[in-house]
């Protein structure tokens, strides 16, 4: 009997005589399971996922379900409990997860956001250099994320100590809707975030914006938002997370050029998902301050996980981070683009 072969769905049976042999077919995933927040910078999600790019580039075979999350260690918890396969996050959760799994659980694949994030100060306070934050209430957007440890690093490397060491200024971590509601009540006095409540808190809180951060970093360049992917579901099924980064970087690529369409698509979704648009003057001075990129910028990952480890964050040692990145895949894809690898 000849030896015939039939491909069906997920395995590929191969008869030889009278055996036959089940053998799992690579990257035969029925599904993929992706996290992201309504937030504009995981911008490539949001498109990605509304106008269907993903879904293409993957197949009508493979299910996407996306699950949209508001934290971090949230993202990080669905992971470990092998709940999730990819997402798009903030570097300190990514670290953190690194870290607590001892390098098992999780990859960083691509980048996705330079920029938007900066420290905002009621405009009536009129403060005009770092010294005047003494005595201070600073709000962050959650204890130990990636702008709680940047504001805590910002305040030390001024020689300000923070009111739980015994020092001048205290810091308060709190969520983005509650900092606005606290500036409006003139209950803290400036607060390190993310955009779009940057934008929020200068036009709708009467806020000044004291320090944006892409001054503190060279080339004005620093993560805010990366790919991930648990380390098992890219070893399984690296030809999926392949697709899906080519598809990421194309949706950069597009975003970077069409930025008012984007701007609107994001705003319709956003409107889907949290029932209200952001302000077209919000939505545009946000995006003024960040910007969309597939490089990882490892280099300000680095240094964000030397200042949480300072802060008390990271444990007693140092961490090890030298296999958070694969950037084997987005190589692969960059080369086949023609365009530059990292």
């Amino acid at each position: 009997m000849p030896a015939t072969s039939y491909v069906m769905r997920n395995f590929l049976f191969l008869s030889i005589t009278s055996a036959t042999f089940l053998i799992p077919r690579a990257d035969a995933a029925e599904s993929i399971r992706v996290g992201y927040f309504p937030n504009i910078t995981h911008s490539q999600a949001i498109i990605g996922m509304e106008n269907s790019s993903f879904k293409k580039a993957l197949g009508e075979n493979v299910e996407i379900r996306g699950t949209i999350f508001n934290a971090g260690p949230s993202v990080i918890e669905a992971m470990f409990a092998g709940e999730l396969d990819l997402a798009y996050i903030g570097p300190n959760p990514a670290i953190n997860g690194y870290v607590k799994s001892k390098g098992q659980a999780l990859r960083i694949v691509a980048g996705a956001t330079s920029g938007g994030a900066g420290l905002v100060i009621r405009k009536d306070l009129c403060l005009g250099s770092p010294g005047e934050f003494r005595g201070r209430k600073i709000a962050s957007p959650q204890l130990g994320n990636t702008q709680d440890v940047a504001l805590r690093a910002w305040l030390r490397t001024n020689g300000i100590k923070i009111g739980e060491q015994g020092g001048e200024a205290r810091v308060i971590p709190i969520n983005n809707p509650g900092q606005l509601t606290l500036f409006l009540k003139r209950e803290i006095d400036a607060a390190w975030t993310v955009e779009p409540w940057v934008s929020r808190l200068i036009r709708e809180g009467n806020g000044a914006l004291f320090l944006d951060e892409r001054t503190l970093w060279p080339k004005g360049e620093f993560v805010t938002a990366h790919v991930i992917v648990s380390a098992s579901f890219l070893r399984k099924h690296r030809g999926l997370v392949k697709k899906w980064i080519s598809t990421h970087v194309e949706l950069t690529q597009w975003i970077k050029a069409h930025p008012d369409e984007a701007m609107e698509i994001i705003n319709s979704q956003l409107k889907k998902i949290m029932g209200k648009r952001l302000p077209d003057d919000v939505l545009k001075d946000a995006f003024g301050r960040l910007s969309v990129t597939y490089d990882p910028i490892a280099g300000s990952l680095f240094q964000s996980a030397q200042s949480a480890f300072r802060e008390g964050f990271l444990g007693k040692t140092p961490p090890d981070l030298s296999g958070i990145y694969d950037l084997s895949v987005l190589n692969e894809v960059l080369k086949e683009k023609g365009l530059p690898e990292l």
